[in-house]
């Protein structure tokens, strides 16, 4: 290591270091003298309430940038604190600064304060400068700003000070409750935020306090700057000029606050038009409101913006054709000036024509129609540098005059009877040129020159002819109608047609289709024609003497679309197209159809009928007049309950519908007809299907069941024919007499027994001749037995006492006999054995016995036995009415014995009355007899006594048998 030389070591200098920081001590305190700041002075305040701005001004020495503090003086609240930069003014070297407050300056006082600022070196605060605000201890109730004028969209802040001692309630904008804050002890404010526009008087900001009698408040008015649009001046005489604009939208602000407007200076009272006493040539227009303001500016030569007047005193000079319309000009400038002017009719707003000259004062009007009433009125307008059209004048009346009528249009009907209608229409006003008076008719013949002349009112239309006595006067059937119109100024050119007989049969008739513009209607066109066509239409529904209506088309149409205010709904309308209507009117074609086709409002006439087992219906075509549209068919429907069933569609041509297996019950059918628009009501019938399947059968059995029966009773009565006989038509037995009936005449003794004793009452005289038994030929023995097994009272013989008579051999032949007579004289005859042989009767004659015994034991009667005074058993056994002795012989009431009632045999009536009303005397009763055996000859039943046969009349069987007996008795000769 090398070694360093030793050297002494030298002393620091201090003395030179304190002086170094001392010099530089001194040097910082000088910088800082030097740099210090001014505080402000000479602070003043100046307010504008109106606006809300506190001008303030000082003087701030070297200083460029200041820092100001603005406090609400009551409360020490900053309002405002920020760094400014003032502006220095060079004359008095104050610095000023304004500032805009957001609530009135009235609402409460203010303190300010100023320092001076350079970067970060401050000065100390400026004395405070106070504003006093209207919320004093001594001030009134308030509200600030007053009546302010705001544009739409701005805020608005309102403050309310109320008295020393008052409580606040709210503050009401409008109608709403605002927000409030506390500025002071007396001071309270609220904002309204993005107000809309107001009223036309504005809206109403009140204060509320807890004192209801000092209400205080402001109105606010919200609108918009004013904007124009449209400015432009124009001359009415060439000397004036007439300003006018166009608000581009309202300021909504009035009275005061409304929008004044000048032009060149000179003020405007209207709000779009200013009238100046000079043309200038270039003009402004300047609108202002508390708002803001709008300006315009127009500039013209005056020849470049002539505005007419209307034309003035209007004079019509009128003729049938034209008239002339003369009028003036309210200014002596316009007689130089070139014009174009316009004539209007006022009424139709149709344009006459226009015209054209220097200074115009008049105009020509053709094409004018005669007898017609005319509103016309006249504008005009510079005919150089045309600006705009002047006013129209005022409308001018006049009427032409009349001239003679046009010639009517004339056509024909003709029926097919060739009797018809000469037609024409009536003539319009603008076609009759004056008052119809009348029509003149002519009908001409020209072969035959003949003609009939007719006179007609002004209402006729139609005049009826008979073509075939006016035919008849020409080889060619060609007759002609003419017609002419008739006014006050003359007669019209003569119109006519060509009546002709109908003799061919008219074309078919081809369906058309209404649409939106008419029945369309097309044709093909001859090339070799050059006459024209017409169409004729009327209501189908009409067939004789029709009210028509026509069309007439030039020559070369093929088509047309046909419209009518006379068309209706549902009903059809033929059309007829006729080539040539002038000359020789032919009918080329035939259409029909509806204007719209509706639902039938007829239904058919349905019939039904049962034809073996099928059902079949029938029906007749609707009427044209309840069809209203084109039929397309039917629908057949059955009836299921409460719906229909349809059962088939038929064609038009189809009116018959035949169903089959059906169930034999009630079945109602319906059919209906329907068109494009729907089905009629329908006509219904209802039918009872009787069973077919055995109807035949059945009658075929009927009628076999009916000969069959009547086949078994001819052959049953043919071999019972005896049986028959017998029972309904038997013969009537005779008397057999066997033994000497020729024996001396004496008495006979025969011992009755006691129950059958005869008391003989009276005994007349008698013809002996009568007295005489009859021989009855003896029938066929039957080989029945007796009646009835009761026994029989044998005690005493059975007597019987008659009288011998001579017997008369003549052949008796049954008659009526006096058996009364017979039996009372046969008790006087001589004892006599007497034998009835053969004596039948009917079970009804035997009154005595019941029903039960006919028709259950068989009664036969007997044959070949006697009775005798010995003899027992059946007998002849006369039936009696016996009576107590010393009784009244005149009682009615039968005695029956048992026994009687019981035996078997012929039992004759017991009670006999005279045959002859003369051999009794009618006050006596007649007395009772006992039967003779000639009774039986009679060929009358022996009826009872009413009295006697009272239980009889309670037994209808037995009267009704014996009755049938007695019909058949009564029936031999």
């Amino acid at each position: 290591m090398p070694h360093l030389p030793n050297s002494p070591t030298a002393k620091p200098n201090y003395s030179s270091v304190w002086v170094a920081f001392v010099l530089l001590g001194i040097s910082a305190i000088n910088t800082q003298a030097k740099i210090a700041i001014t505080v402000p002075q000479q602070v003043s305040l100046s307010a504008n309430f109106s606006t809300q701005q506190l001008s303030i001004s000082w003087l701030g020495g070297e200083a460029t940038t200041f820092d100001l503090i603005i406090l609400r003086t009551e409360f020490n609240e900053t309002v405002f604190y920020d760094t400014v930069s003032a502006v220095l003014n060079q004359d008095g070297g104050q610095h000023q600064w304004t500032w805009t407050s957001v609530e009135p300056l009235e609402c409460t006082s203010l303190s300010l304060k100023v320092r001076s600022r350079e970067g970060k070196t401050i000065s100390e605060w400026s004395e405070p400068q106070i504003l006093e605000g209207r919320d004093l201890p001594n001030s009134v109730k308030s509200m600030f700003p007053q009546d302010r004028t705001v544009p739409v969209g701005a805020n608005t802040t309102f403050c309310c000070i109320v008295q020393e001692g008052k409580d606040f309630k709210s503050i009401l904008y409008g109608s709403t409750v605002m927000n409030v804050k506390r500025l002071s002890r007396r001071s309270y404010a609220t904002t309204a935020v993005n107000q809309n526009i107001s009223g036309n008087s504005g809206t109403n900001v009140v204060c509320l306090s807890n004192d209801p009698s000092s209400l205080t408040g402001t109105v606010i008015f919200v609108g918009y700057p004013p904007l124009l649009s449209k400015f432009e001046c124009e001359t009415r005489d060439l000397i004036i000029a007439e300003c006018q604009w166009e608000e581009g939208r309202s300021t909504n602000l009035y009275r005061k606050n409304a929008t004044r407007y000048s032009v060149n200076e000179r003020d405007c009272p209207e709000r779009r038009r200013c009238t100046l006493s000079q043309w200038d040539g270039n003009w402004t227009l300047l609108a202002v409101n508390p708002l803001g303001q709008y300006s315009l500016t127009d500039s013209a030569e005056v020849s470049h913006r002539v505005h007419p007047v209307a034309p003035v005193k209007l004079t019509p000079v009128a003729h049938a054709w034209n008239a002339t319309v003369l009028w003036e000009w309210a200014y002596s400038s316009y007689s130089s000036l070139a014009l174009v002017c316009q004539v209007e009719l006022a009424s139709h707003n149709t344009m006459l024509g226009n015209f054209s000259g220097v200074g115009l004062r008049s105009a020509v009007l053709l094409d004018l129609q005669p007898d017609e009433e005319y509103k016309v009125q006249v504008r005009c307008g510079s005919q150089k540098n045309f600006w705009k059209w002047g006013d129209w004048s005022k409308a001018l009346s006049f009427k032409t005059k009349p001239y003679v009528p046009d010639a009517p249009d004339v056509w024909m009907w003709m029926n097919r009877d060739n009797t018809g209608l000469v037609v024409w229409k009536p003539l319009t006003r603008r076609q009759s040129h004056g008052q119809i008076v009348g029509y003149k008719v002519t009908l001409w013949n020209s072969e035959e020159n003949e003609q009939h002349t007719e006179i007609l009112s002004p209402e006729s239309k139609v005049l009826p002819v008979n073509l075939t006595r006016w035919a008849s006067f020409s080889g060619d059937n060609k007759v002609i109608a003419t017609v002419i119109a008739k006014n006050v100024e003359g007669m019209s050119q003569p119109a006519s047609v060509l009546l002709h007989l109908i003799d061919d049969e008219p074309p078919a008739l081809a369906q058309t289709v209404y649409t939106s513009t008419g029945f369309p209607l097309s044709w093909q066109h001859n090339d070799n024609s050059t006459c024209g066509y017409l169409v004729e239409w009327c209501n189908a529904l009409c067939t004789r003497d029709c009210p028509v209506d026509w069309i007439r088309l030039d020559a070369g149409n093929t088509n047309i679309s046909v419209q009518s205010a006379d068309f209706q709904p549902g009903v059809r309308y033929n059309f007829s197209l006729y080539s040539c209507p002038s000359d020789f009117p032919v009918l080329t074609h035939r259409w029909q159809g509806y204007m719209q086709e509706l639902a039938p409002s007829s239904s058919v006439r349905l019939e039904i009928t049962q034809q073996g087992c099928d059902v079949v219906l029938t029906w007749e075509e609707i009427p044209l007049a309840g069809r209203r549209g084109f039929l397309l068919g039917y629908n057949v429907y059955i009836s299921n309950g409460s719906h229909l069933t349809r059962l088939a569609n038929l064609d038009l041509g189809t009116r018959t519908y035949t169903k089959k297996g059906l169930s034999v019950s009630i079945h109602k059918f319906t059919v209906k007809a329907y068109t494009s628009a729907g089905e009629d009501t329908g006509g219904t019938a209802s039918i009872r299907l009787e069973s077919c399947d055995g109807l035949i059968l059945e009658i075929l059995a009927s009628l076999g069941m009916v000969t069959f029966l009547l086949a078994t009773v001819a052959y049953f009565c043919y071999k019972k024919r005896r049986w028959v006989k017998k029972a309904f038509y038997p013969d009537i037995p005779e008397p057999k007499l066997p033994g000497d009936w020729f024996r001396t005449q004496g008495p006979l003794d025969v011992k009755p027994p006691p129950h059958s004793m005869v008391h003989i009452i009276e005994k007349p005289e008698r013809d002996s001749s009568k007295d005489s038994l009859v021989v009855i030929p003896e029938e066929e023995e039957d080989d029945g037995e007796g009646i009835g097994d009761e026994p029989v009272d044998t005690d005493e013989p059975q007597l019987l006492r008659y009288y011998n008579q001579v017997v008369d051999e003549r052949p008796i032949r049954p008659r009526f006999p006096d058996s009364s007579v017979s039996s009372s004289s046969s008790v006087d005859s001589a004892n006599t054995d007497v034998t009835y042989t053969g004596i039948q009767t009917s079970c009804s004659s035997l009154v005595f016995l019941s029903d039960s015994q006919c028709s259950s034991e068989g009664f036969q009667p007997h044959t070949g036995f006697s009775v005798s005074s010995g003899d027992r058993g059946g007998g002849y056994q006369p039936q009696m009415q016996p009576v107590a002795l010393g009784g009244n012989l005149a009682s009615p009431e039968p005695l029956v014995e048992p026994q009687v009632v019981s035996s078997g045999g012929y039992k004759p009536q017991s009670s006999w009355l005279l045959d002859s009303p003369t051999e009794t005397d009618e006050k006596i009763s007649p007395p009772p007899s006992l039967g003779s055996p000639t009774s039986v000859a009679s060929t009358q039943f022996l009826l009872p006594d009413s009295e006697e046969h009272e239980e009889e009349r309670r037994q209808p069987s037995s009267l009704a048998a014996a009755w049938f007996t007695n019909l058949l008795s009564s029936a031999k000769p």
